[in-house]
């Protein structure tokens, strides 16, 4: 089981598609791509102010504007209520809201630091987190990776597998040492000891 949430940011088509078992959220204006692909999410949460009016639909949060949490944020924290451990966000990059795909970022981290993975889908690229651990990414032949501390240094960083591999190195969050390496035809593994990085596959 999964847990796919959709945002009210550009919606740039799906790469995988939810299963009858799977947990959809629509977050606020998420409800849009979510009719564009014909898929009825189980929940719509929202302060709706991405959309004109409220949908007619069954199963409503509505929460008001003025809140700490983003309706994505809000969302993410409803999936591990119900105890989803692998979450799919959509519709939370592009558009002119460079604040919200940042928010998205960090949205990233408090997962990975709460046992569970999320990925975050833009035009053509993806992106995860990983917090004192590993994760690989399947052998492809074209394709960039770039690998970002997110917060306090990130100690005993190796990446494996790419054109330009990385051994027990240090990185921070002031210079991006770990952008764009490229896949070779081989799995790319990314490591962390302590700390936490943001990741980042973008097609080639």
């Amino acid at each position: 089981m999964a847990c796919y949430i959709f945002g009210a940011g550009s919606f740039y088509g799906l790469d995988r598609c939810p299963r009858a078992d799977d947990f959809i959220i629509a977050a606020d204006g998420g409800w849009l791509a979510c009719r564009k692909t014909g898929i009825t999410p189980d929940l719509l949460l929202g302060d709706f102010d991405s959309l004109s009016t409220q949908p007619d639909f069954p199963n409503i949060l509505r929460v008001p504007v003025e809140k700490d949490d983003t309706d994505t944020m809000l969302a993410v924290k409803t999936g591990l209520e119900r105890g989803e451990t692998e979450f799919h966000i959509y519709g939370g990059m592009g558009g002119r809201r460079t604040d919200h795909t940042i928010a998205n970022f960090q949205a990233l981290l408090y997962l990975a630091r709460r046992g569970a993975q999320g990925w975050l889908y833009g035009q053509g690229e993806r992106y995860t987190a990983v917090c004192g651990g590993t994760v690989t990414f399947p052998a492809r032949d074209r394709g960039i990776l770039s690998v970002f501390c997110l917060g306090a240094d990130a100690r005993d960083v190796s990446i494996q597998g790419g054109q330009y591999p990385l051994h027990h190195a240090v990185l921070t969050a002031e210079f991006p040492l770990g952008v764009s390496n490229h896949f070779v035809g081989r799995p790319i593994t990314v490591s962390v000891r302590d700390g936490s990085l943001l990741i980042g596959v973008v097609e080639d």
